[in-house]
Formats: structure tokens, C-alpha cells, sequence
């Protein structure tokens, strides 16, 4: 009980430490009016959520905010696909912080049936070009995938289904995460492969433990941008490259 005490007492402090840290990053975003979106993806349970609630804990809620859009009305179904997340994209001064975003139609949707194959291959096709042109008109962008093995998925589905607290989290889209598992996977390392680039990579955290996994995140995002102050932290800026990597296309 005393080791598991002294684990928490150290996860709390280099927490308190980080998020300080990270408040630093948004005064300096607001004093430069610079535009940080941070996108959150990844398999279903594996600590997107709770991760976001980390991140912006005590930041300014007046200069960031929280994009959790619902599936598209009928007017939005007929739209271009990138335009209702285009509204979403940070102001002048602002971090906005995208649980889920475009990316659904790279996994979830194709899964799932949410979309047509042209819908798809479309996507993939313009995707990279669209980010592109966010880093042309100096919108930074961050891209985490928040992994997960199918035996902790399981476990945690298991909790949502069964505790009324968590029940809120329960979608259709959890119900299936373990029976179309590898489905999941394929998809996903298709959108890696032709969404990845050394101007957008994506950062795969490995989330089985969510207190690492959302302290490695907080840690890299952190180490990515200079601001004003840094060198004074009192926290590691080294993501432990056990939990936090950058995509490596040889893997797949």
C-alpha cells in the first residue's frame, strides 16, 4: 500500500507540474494570437476523454475549448465532409482541443457503414492536402491515437455496461469494438499510411495505463512547442518513447 501511495503521490505532483506548464503554453498563445488544435483519436475506452479533462483543467476556458460534435444533421450529410469542422478550427489566441474529429471517416464510419467506399477514399485523398493547407495558414495541429489491447477494451466496456455512472459513455460503436477488432485495425493503419507526415505525424500513445498514457501526451505536446518560461519547468520534457511514438510507416 505504501509503494502504490508513493506512485500516486509522484503521478499527482508531475501532473500538477505539467499542467502548469501547460498553462504557460496558452498565455503564450493568447499573447502571440497563435491557433493550436490538438486532435484526440484513438480505439474506443482507451482514455481519449478522460485525457481531455487532464489537458484542460485549468486552462482559461475563455481562450480554448472543447469540440465533441454529434453525427450530421441532414443539411451537414450533404455539405462538404470538412466543413462543419472547419467552423471548429481555433481563433487567434485559442487552443481547441477535437474529441474525435475528421478522422471518423478514416475508421468509425467506414466500420461501421456510416459512409460509402467513395466517401472513403475520398476522405484519404483529400485529408492530407487539408491539413496541409491548416499548416499554410499557421494552424498548429497535433494528432494523438490513443491505443488499447483488446483485453483492457474489454474489461472497460464491461465497466461502462455495468456502472451507472459510466453508462452515459456506452455507444453502438463500443458494442462492436470487439467483435470487428481487426476491422478496426486495418482501417486504422490505413489512415496512418496515407495520412501520416513529418508535418502531421501521428502520435500513437499506448493507453492500457491512462495515468502514463495522459501524462506522456501532456509531456509531448509540451516538448513540440517553445514558449516563454520553459526552461524554468520543473518536469521532464522527454515522452518515455515506451508509452509515446511517433508513427513509424515500416511498422505496418
Amino acid at each position: 500500500m505504501k509503494n502504490l501511495s508513493r506512485h500516486e503521490d509522484r503521478y499527482k505532483a508531475e501532473m500538477r507540474d505539467l499542467q502548469i506548464e501547460l498553462i504557460k503554453l496558452q498565455k503564450w498563445i493568447q499573447d502571440q494570437q497563435l491557433r493550436l488544435a490538438i486532435i484526440f483519436e484513438g480505439r474506443d475506452t482507451a482514455g481519449k476523454g478522460g485525457a481531455i479533462y487532464r489537458f484542460t483543467r485549468y486552462l482559461n476556458p475563455r481562450a480554448m475549448r472543447v469540440v465533441a460534435l454529434p453525427k450530421p444533421n441532414e443539411v451537414e450529410k450533404g455539405q462538404w465532409y470538412f466543413q462543419r469542422y472547419i467552423k471548429e478550427l481555433p481563433n487567434p489566441g485559442e487552443i481547441v482541443f477535437f474529441d474525435r474529429s475528421w478522422y471518423n471517416r478514416a475508421v468509425v464510419e467506414p466500420v461501421m457503414g456510416f459512409c460509402t467506399r467513395e466517401q472513403y477514399e475520398l476522405f484519404l485523398k483529400q485529408a492530407p492536402a487539408f491539413e496541409q493547407m491548416l499548416l499554410d495558414d499557421g494552424i498548429m495541429l497535433i494528432k494523438f491515437w490513443f491505443s488499447i489491447d483488446i483485453k483492457e477494451q474489454k474489461v472497460r466496456i464491461e465497466d461502462r455496461i455495468q456502472n451507472p455512472l459510466k453508462m452515459w459513455k456506452l455507444s453502438t460503436v463500443d458494442l462492436k469494438a470487439q467483435q470487428m477488432w481487426d476491422e478496426f485495425t486495418n482501417f486504422k493503419n490505413e489512415m496512418f499510411l496515407h495520412t501520416h507526415s513529418a508535418e502531421n505525424p501521428w502520435v500513437i500513445v499506448k493507453g492500457n495505463h491512462k495515468p502514463t498514457a495522459r501524462i506522456e501526451a501532456m509531456r509531448y505536446l509540451l516538448a513540440r512547442l517553445d514558449y516563454p518560461e520553459k526552461s524554468q519547468a520543473k518536469v521532464s520534457f522527454e515522452p518515455n518513447p515506451e508509452i509515446i511514438n511517433v508513427f513509424d510507416p515500416s511498422t505496418v
